[in-house]
């Protein structure tokens, strides 16, 4: 009898995973919807990072289940067939071509899931040329397409690198503290590009900045110790007397 996950995108259940008799998930219950916006909050140490090894196959967890699409056990793919699924995972700190024009970073993203052979002889189709110019337009670097990816500011890098997973016409898009570093202009417009990417998949922000998390005005979940500590709107999770001594109280 085969059992039938919840029609979810994304779904952990009692998810665990010790390091050297440290317990970085314990027992951790996650669910991201189909087209969901969502903001991870925790201190250092709560499992955030670990939790998104587990969802990219770069770790695997000890006990529990990891499920995409309902029927996919993420726990039994590794980080490429992960990827190829559908699920893309920006890090802290940008990593784009330097060398390289924005709009060929663009590009090589597109050509990533063709052969070598292919690649190297690949001419760029009408369809692809205009997929680059509308993740240009989304990622506010339409102006600097023709430019060294070098000379753009950290918070466009950022912008950037969104962008290459955009590219990658991803599912799940897992973004780790996308405006650390950034101008107060380039957090706010950061928030409204996550809104907009979201309204055609889903995307899972991790972040410490309390600010654009409320710029976000989407569902707040708090991590602690491995595990789930509260759940809901940001005023909701900010007002939990747990989180304010784990978290916002520090």
């Amino acid at each position: 009898m085969t059992i039938s996950k919840p029609a979810t995108l994304l779904y952990l259940d009692g998810v665990s995973v010790s390091f050297d008799g440290f317990k970085a998930l314990n027992s951790l219950s996650f669910v991201v919807e189909p087209g969901e916006l969502r903001a991870i909050i925790g201190p250092n140490g709560a499992g955030k990072t670990t939790m998104m090894d587990i969802i990219t196959g770069k770790t695997r967890p000890d006990s529990g289940e990891v499920f995409f699409e309902g029927q996919i056990d993420l726990t039994k793919k590794d980080e490429a067939e992960i990827a190829q699924l559908g699920i893309g995972r920006k890090f802290q700190k940008p990593t784009v071509f330097e060398s390289h024009t924005v709009w060929d970073n663009l590009e090589l993203a597109l050509n990533r899931k063709r052969g070598v052979f292919a690649t190297l002889f690949y001419r760029l189709s009408s369809q692809d040329r205009a997929r680059i110019e509308e993740i240009l337009a989304t990622v506010r670097l339409t102006s600097r397409a023709s430019d060294l990816a070098a000379n753009l500011s950290h918070g466009q890098k950022q912008w950037l690198e969104i962008g290459m997973l955009l590219a990658q016409e991803p599912k799940l898009l897992l973004v780790d503290e996308p405006v650390a570093g950034m101008t107060d202009s380039e957090t706010v417009e950061t928030a409204i590009l996550l809104k907009e990417i979201a309204k055609t998949r889903s995307v899972v922000v991790v972040e410490h900045d309390m600010g654009f998390i409320r710029d976000l005005g989407v569902k707040v979940t708090c991590l602690a110790e491995g595990s789930v500590l509260a759940e809901g709107s940001i005023d909701f999770v900010s007002a939990d007397q747990r989180v304010i001594e784990n978290y916002l109280g520090r």
